[in-house]
C-alpha cells in the first residue's frame, strides 16, 4: 500500500530543512571579478517588514530592467546568470547583498580586472535608486598569477593605495590581499590568489570575504551612537552628581532643621524627586535610543571573527593578517560600544537607586507630618474631652435646677390643696439630693455608651 509521505510531514520540516542550503556559495573559475554591495535602507522609525519591502522593490526593479522574474515577496535569497553577468542577492535583517559575478574568458591584469567589474553591466537608473543606502560597495578579482607572495604582493601596489596591505595565506590553497580602505572609486577592493585552492574553495573563499567586510562595516555602525551618547552621559552623570550633592546637603539641613519645618523639607525632596525621575527619562530614552544598535555591533563583531576563525589564516613575512588588523584596527571601536552600553546601564543603575533612596526620605517625611497630625489630633480630642467634662458639670446643675424647679411646683401645689409643707424649705433640702442623683444618672448613661461601644 503506498504511503503519502508528504502528508506526514510536520508543517515546518520541509522549510526549516531547506533554511541550511537557502543562501549557497557562488561558484566561480578563475578569473573571476565580483562586485558586491550592501544596501542598508532602514531609516528611522522604519519597522523590520518595510525595510524587507523596499529591499524586494529594489531587487524587482533590477530583474524588470532585464526582463526577469523576480523572486516573491517573501523570499529570502534569489539566484539568476543574467547573461552577462550573475546575480546573487540575500536579504538580511537589516540589510540586502547584491553579489554580482563575472567570469573573463581571457586572462586580465589585476588592474584590467577592477576597471572591467561586473557592476558596468548594472543599469545607472537603478543605481541612482541607492543613493544615501549603500553600506558596502567592494571589487574582488580571482586570479591565478604565478609567482612569490612577495612579488606578487609588490605589483599589488598599484591598485591598493593604501600605504599598508593585509595579506595571509587562506585554506591552504589560497592568498588574500587587501588595505580595507575604500579607493578613490568608490569601492573597497579584495585579491584572492588561486595557489592551490580545491573545488568549490573559491565560492566559499570570496563569500567569507565579502561576509568579513559586510560585518564589519555593520558591526562599526555602533560607534557613531556611542560618540553621540557620550556627552548626553556626561551631562546627565553631572546632573545626577548635583543632586546627590544636594540630597546630602538636605540631609544635614533636616538633621538641623526644626520639627516645624518638616513640610518645608519634604517640598525639597519632592522636587529633587522630580528632577530625578527626569534623569530617568532621559537615561532609559537614551538606551532605547541605543541599546539595539550596541548588541547587533556586538552580534556582527562576534561573526567577523567567526569569518576570519573560518579562514584559518597563516602569516605571509611582512605583512600583517586580517585577523591582526581586526585587533588592532576594529576591536577598540568595538569596545568603544561595549563600555558605552556597560556605562548606560551602570547610570541606570545609579538612578535607580538615588531614585529609591529618594523616595525612602519623602517617605519618612510624610510619616513624620502624619506623626504630627495625629500627634495633634490627639492633642484636640483631649482638649475636646476636657471641654465636655466641664459642660456635663453645668449640665448637672442645668438638670438640677430644672428637677428642683419641678418639685417645687409640685410642692406648691399640695400646699394650695391645704398640705402643710413649706415649698421653699423642702426644695431647699432636695437640691443636694436631686444634683447627687442626677450626677449618678449622668455617669451611668457614659457606662452604658462606653459598654455598647
Amino acid at each position: 500500500m503506498s504511503i503519502v509521505y508528504s502528508s506526514l510531514n510536520h508543517a515546518l520540516r520541509v522549510p526549516l530543512a531547506a533554511e541550511a542550503h537557502s543562501r549557497p556559495f557562488l561558484r566561480l573559475d578563475v578569473p573571476e571579478t565580483l562586485t558586491h554591495l550592501a544596501v542598508y535602507a532602514q531609516r528611522n522609525g522604519d519597522t523590520n517588514a518595510d525595510s524587507a519591502a523596499a529591499q524586494h522593490a529594489l531587487l524587482a526593479a533590477l530583474c524588470g530592467h532585464f526582463g526577469a522574474t523576480a523572486p516573491a515577496a517573501e523570499a529570502r535569497h534569489f539566484f539568476h546568470d543574467f547573461g552577462r553577468f550573475r546575480l546573487k542577492w540575500e536579504s538580511h535583517a537589516e540589510f540586502a547583498t547584491y553579489t554580482f559575478a563575472e567570469h573573463h574568458e581571457q586572462a586580465q591584469t589585476i588592474g584590467e580586472a577592477f576597471d572591467n567589474a561586473p557592476l558596468y553591466h548594472v543599469p545607472q537608473e537603478w543605481l541612482l535608486g541607492l543613493q544615501g543606502k549603500i553600506i558596502v560597495a567592494a571589487h574582488l578579482v580571482l586570479d591565478q598569477s604565478p609567482g612569490p607572495a612577495d612579488a606578487f604582493a609588490h605589483g599589488l601596489r598599484a591598485v591598493f593605495e593604501g600605504t599598508m596591505v593585509v595579506g595571509s595565506r587562506v585554506l591552504q590553497g589560497g592568498e588574500v590581499w587587501t588595505d580595507f580602505l575604500i579607493q578613490s572609486d568608490g569601492f573597497s577592493r579584495f585579491v584572492v590568489r588561486d595557489v592551490g585552492l580545491r573545488e568549490q574553495q573559491a565560492g566559499r573563499l570570496a563569500q567569507r570575504l565579502l561576509e568579513i567586510e559586510t560585518y564589519r562595516m555593520m558591526a562599526l555602525l555602533g560607534l557613531p551612537h556611542a560618540q553621540r551618547a557620550t556627552p548626553a552621559l556626561n551631562a546627565i552623570e553631572g546632573e545626577l552628581a548635583t543632586l546627590t550633592a544636594a540630597m546630602v546637603d538636605s540631609d544635614a539641613a533636616l538633621a538641623d532643621a526644626a520639627s516645624g519645618r518638616l513640610a518645608e523639607e519634604g517640598d525639597s525632596d519632592q522636587v529633587l524627586l522630580d528632577e530625578i525621575t527626569g534623569l530617568a527619562a532621559r537615561i532609559e530614552k537614551l538606551s532605547l535610543d541605543n541599546n539595539y544598535r550596541f548588541a547587533a555591533s556586538k552580534a556582527y563583531f562576534g561573526l567577523v571573527n567567526a569569518r576570519i576563525e573560518e579562514l584559518r589564516e597563516t602569516r605571509i613575512e611582512g605583512f600583517p593578517t586580517m585577523s591582526e588588523f581586526m585587533e588592532r584596527r576594529m576591536r577598540p571601536a568595538m569596545h568603544t560600544c561595549e563600555a558605552t552600553a556597560r556605562r548606560q546601564e551602570a547610570l541606570a543603575e545609579r538612578i535607580a537607586r538615588t531614585n529609591d533612596l529618594l523616595r525612602t526620605r519623602v517617605g519618612i517625611v510624610q510619616e513624620r507630618q502624619n506623626r504630627r497630625i495625629l500627634q495633634s489630633m490627639n492633642e484636640r480630642a483631649a482638649q475636646q474631652l476636657r471641654l465636655q467634662q466641664a459642660v456635663e458639670g453645668l449640665s448637672v446643675a442645668a438638670i438640677s435646677y430644672y428637677v428642683a424647679g419641678l418639685f417645687h411646683y409640685a410642692v406648691e401645689a399640695a400646699e394650695s390643696v391645704g398640705m402643710h409643707v413649706n415649698a421653699d424649705i423642702a426644695t431647699g433640702a432636695l437640691v443636694p439630693l436631686i444634683a447627687v442623683g442626677v450626677w449618678f444618672g449622668l455617669q451611668r448613661l457614659h457606662k452604658s455608651v462606653h459598654a455598647a461601644g
